[in-house]
């Protein structure tokens, strides 16, 4: 009973992350950033991988700088690896695959590496297909289609529609 009571516990660290998550919703971006940055001082480099995931993933969206975005995504996709080979919430690192690799190829695409940017672009397809046909899921997939017509993989006179990560 207590092992059970102690699974459904809610993780303290990734409430807080969403709480950050909610004020960078509500428009503060610099202070949600700040926040975030806290809390990467506090997890740190060698933290929980699903706390650096998820934490990683939410600072790239707060960067100013294309590559600083860029360089938060590859630390949110290193620690998914890593989650993965420790079997640490494997059905939530999963499901973050194809959205982690979308972002590094809108990334990529962002910093004018087109060839990158498809490869991820590949590999989020693929990893998609892991996703349940829920809203989450949709998004990703929605996410991947408008990313492939900003690179033209539509073909010809595909509309190109404003950046937008999942």
């Amino acid at each position: 009973m207590a092992e059970r009571q102690e699974q459904a516990a809610p993780d303290a660290v990734l409430t807080r992350i969403g709480q950050v998550v909610m004020l960078h919703h509500a428009g503060d971006r610099e202070e949600a950033r700040h926040r975030y940055l806290g809390l990467w001082a506090e997890i740190g480099e060698h933290g929980d991988p699903l706390h650096r995931c998820t934490l990683a993933r939410y600072l790239a969206d707060t960067q100013d700088d294309p590559a600083d975005e860029l360089a938060w995504d590859l630390r949110a996709l290193a620690a998914a690896a890593e989650a993965r080979e420790e079997a640490v919430a494997v059905a939530a690192v999963l499901a973050i695959y194809p959205s982690l690799h979308v972002n590094l190829a809108d990334d990529y695409l962002g910093l004018g590496r087109r060839d990158a940017a498809r490869s991820h672009l590949r590999w989020a397809r693929e990893a998609a297909a892991a996703l349940a046909d829920d809203s989450y899921g949709e998004g990703v997939r929605a996410a991947i289609d408008r990313l492939e017509s900003r690179l033209g993989e539509g073909g010809p006179g595909t509309w190109t529609p404003p950046r937008q990560r999942p």
